[in-house]
């Protein structure tokens, strides 16, 4: 599956974030764990052969520089003075509250879901050709939500208009519902790169709002 996306730097990719009881309550971007890392708010949890291991700013570059030439180049960050490892997950040292588990209902979110794709034509598109349709429209009292919202290439954003799709001769790919958990944790988790990850997922934060790559 292509959604449009690029090739980044390492500092856009993601980060789970734990609070202090190793729970997971949500996802940053490595740009913004560095921070927390070096200011010592928040320590890297490395998970090894089933084993964690925790760090600290000092201790990881340390790490880091034992491992720099085993590691493959999207996994390290390189300055003038020194390469770190990314980390794929970090503990906040005195943070203990369980955020709510609300799903955001916002395109990034949506696109997501319908897997950059159409729900009209079968395609897919990248961000830029994508846009969103309300199945009933809004005229007809067509709420703006997980189950009547659909990804929509231009095209048959203008074709379908303000019309039922029944009205407009189209068909939708499926009906459209309120993910179970967020889409793009499950692309996440999906990425070899996120595989850590599960050892903290679990049903009770599927919708853990998401940043990053």
């Amino acid at each position: 599956m292509s959604n449009g996306s690029h090739r980044g730097s390492p500092l856009d990719g993601s980060v789970l974030v734990l609070n202090r009881f190793y729970m997971a309550i949500h996802v940053i971007s490595v740009r913004r764990s560095l921070v927390l890392l070096y200011r010592d708010l928040a320590e890297v949890i490395d998970v090894e052969n089933g084993q964690y291991f925790n760090y600290s700013f000092e201790s990881w570059l340390e790490l880091s520089s034992l491992m720099a030439e085993h590691e493959h180049e999207d996994d390290v960050i390189h300055s003038v003075h020194f390469a770190i490892r990314v980390p794929r997950v970090m503990r906040l040292m005195n943070y203990d509250k369980v955020p709510r588990q609300t799903l955001r209902f916002n395109r990034r979110n949506l696109f997501a879901r319908d897997d950059h794709t159409c729900q009209y034509c079968g395609n897919v598109f990248p961000l830029s050709q994508l846009s969103f349709d309300h199945v009933i429209p809004r005229s007809r009292g067509g709420a703006t939500s997980w189950d009547n919202v659909v990804s929509c290439c231009l095209s048959c954003n203008g074709h379908k208009g303000d019309r039922l799709p029944t009205e407009a001769g189209m068909k939708l790919l499926r009906k459209p519902v309120r993910p179970k958990q967020n889409p793009l944790l499950r692309l996440k988790l999906d990425n070899p790169k996120y595989e850590s990850w599960r050892s903290f997922i679990s049903p009770a934060n599927l919708a853990l709002e998401v940043a990053g790559d």
